[in-house]
């Protein structure tokens, strides 16, 4: 892949992560604008109506710090995820934001969750282990740059650090989970490690009914019908 093509494909990657934070703050923007709180459209932990928020939560944030530590994430993870795991990232991106948010309907306390951290902590996740479950170069090698911007996110799972009550940690930890479940559940589809010639199969280790057959085969090759050997000679013309 030429250079002009992998800028193609880097720019195309940022698109759709750019639509979500463009809606990001088009939300707050709104909510400022015209004077309104969407906060009650977040998830409603065990409230029918709450269910909404499982799409709606990211979507939506409390002020605009919690929008800005948002942002960038929301931007840099998918886009990664886009431009590595191109054929899987819709699916990896939806199932995050379902899995995620409905683990925090079901279990979190009473309270309106609102945000993309859930979202965050679910590609982080993803990514960081992904990478190492695959064995392939690259993949882990965004494994380690994701451990090294957002390994520090592990701390946000620990309600006793938050005194406020405003944060939810339930969001971290499930985004969390559900990243790492889906990292395992889809190991063997997407990118894979190359594999060569000489980790193929020993055959030591084959089977003693495969080796056996191997063996067979390898003995019974007919030797060839000296009638149908051709010589070809060669002279040299003396200098």
């Amino acid at each position: 892949m030429n250079l002009q093509a992998e800028e193609r494909k880097l720019i195309k990657s940022f698109v759709f992560p750019a639509l979500i934070v463009g809606l990001m703050w088009l939300v707050k923007g709104a909510e400022t604008v015209f004077g309104f709180s969407a906060g009650q459209l977040g998830i409603r932990p065990l409230e029918a109506s709450g269910l909404a928020g499982i799409l709606l939560s990211p979507f939506i944030h409390g002020d605009w710090n919690h929008l800005f530590a948002n942002s960038i994430p929301m931007l840099v993870l998918p886009a990664a995820l886009f431009y590595f795991y191109r054929t899987l990232a819709f699916r990896i991106l939806l199932l995050t934001t379902l899995i995620c948010g409905f683990w925090v309907w079901a279990g979190a306390r009473e309270a309106s969750h609102i945000g993309a951290s859930g979202v965050i902590y679910g590609l982080a996740s993803f990514l960081m282990v992904s990478g190492f479950l695959r064995k392939e170069n690259r993949l882990m090698a965004l494994s380690l740059v994701v451990v090294f911007l957002y390994g520090s996110f592990i701390w946000g799972i620990f309600p006793e650090l938050f005194p406020e009550k405003n944060i939810s940690w339930e969001s971290h930890l499930s985004g969390l989970l559900t990243g790492l479940l889906l990292a395992f559940f889809f190991r063997k589809e997407g990118p894979q490690r190359p594999t060569f010639t000489w980790e193929e199969e020993d055959e030591s280790d084959m089977e003693p009914e495969k080796q056996e057959e191997t063996e067979k085969e390898y003995w019974n090759v007919p030797e060839p019908d000296r009638n149908d050997l051709t010589v070809v000679y060669r002279f040299r013309k003396k200098e």
